[in-house]
């Protein structure tokens, strides 16, 4: 990654011009940067930013010159320092809402908006797994689906972070060891395991993802930070005992500016009711963005990373 100098542009319809005062860093910009998530090239990279409206387009009526603004989807390109950007992806920031924080929570917050209402509502008395609750999606995840009434088994990549884990909110943490996560999964809730699954680690994860579901569970594949999962022979599920197995995206469930819209809203509204908050690891400068994408890479991170221009 390199940084170019370039200069402001004027927005087209529908268009605004943002100054950008925090980017924030989510492991898709990894898989993007690496190629294992194919893009066109060249490319910028970033999905997440937030800053001040400074100029805008013919037919912009969504936002103001001055607005406080935030975006979770593309276009990609949220590494700058400003940039433009489609005036019906910005959701309007409530002052009580920095620009960091809201860089390092809108992507994650939507994400687990999503994936605990829609992929899988959950709700009173759900058995839920959450690989990464010490992480950054973690621990935006972990809380809400406490306060949806779900037991949560958290799990994580060492000791170190099974105490993080717990100040989430998880009622049980387990470090990851794939060779018996099932058996101990089991183990907690009584030979019953869980209703849903949340991995976003993706090959080394998977069989013993699709081993702690209960009959008919779901597992909620979404990611692939170890690698793409493996090949599945369709019958498998069935052989598990008539589970589901999903793929979602961000994309497919912000892909209308409606959808979008109200799925942050939600997240706006668990942050102002406190049910979630953002948490900051990390603030790099925009120049020392490998470094930020290193530490990510590693498993270093104990929260959100945010870049600043």
């Amino acid at each position: 990654m390199h940084l170019e100098q370039t200069t402001a542009r004027q927005p087209g319809a529908g268009e605004v011009w943002l100054d950008q005062a925090a980017i924030g860093v989510n492991p898709l910009d990894l898989s993007q940067r690496s190629g294992a998530v194919r893009i066109a090239l060249p490319s910028g990279l970033g999905l997440e930013g937030a800053g001040r409206v400074a100029a805008i387009g013919p037919g912009v009526s969504e936002v103001a010159v001055g607005d406080r603004v935030a975006y979770a989807t593309g276009p990609l390109g949220a590494y700058a320092s400003g940039r433009l950007y489609p005036a019906d992806r910005l959701v309007k920031l409530p002052e009580s809402l920095g620009f960091e924080d809201a860089a390092a929570v809108l992507f994650k917050g939507i994400t687990a908006q999503y994936l605990l209402k829609t992929t899988y509502p959950v709700g009173p008395g759900s058995r839920v797994l959450i690989y990464g609750a010490a992480g950054a999606l973690g621990q935006i995840m972990v809380p809400w689906a406490k306060h949806l009434g779900a037991t949560v088994i958290g799990v994580v990549s060492r000791p170190q972070s099974v105490e993080r884990a717990r100040a989430a909110g998880c009622d049980h943490v387990l470090v990851f060891e794939a060779a018996t996560l099932a058996a101990q999964v089991a183990d907690i809730t009584h030979g019953a395991r869980v209703d849903v699954v949340y991995d976003p680690i993706g090959r080394v994860s998977f069989e013993a993802s699709l081993d702690s579901l209960r009959p008919r569970g779901l597992l909620v594949s979404f990611g692939m930070t170890s690698g793409a999962v493996p090949a599945l022979e369709v019958a498998t599920l069935n052989a598990k005992g008539s589970l589901f197995l999903t793929r979602p995206s961000l994309a497919a469930h912000t892909a209308t500016a409606q959808e979008y819209q109200e799925r942050a809203g939600d997240v706006l509204q668990a942050i102002a009711a406190g049910i979630i908050q953002p948490r900051i690891w990390r603030r790099y400068p925009l120049a020392d963005v490998a470094l930020a994408h290193t530490d990510l890479e590693s498993g270093r991170s104990q929260g959100a990373i945010v870049l600043t221009p």
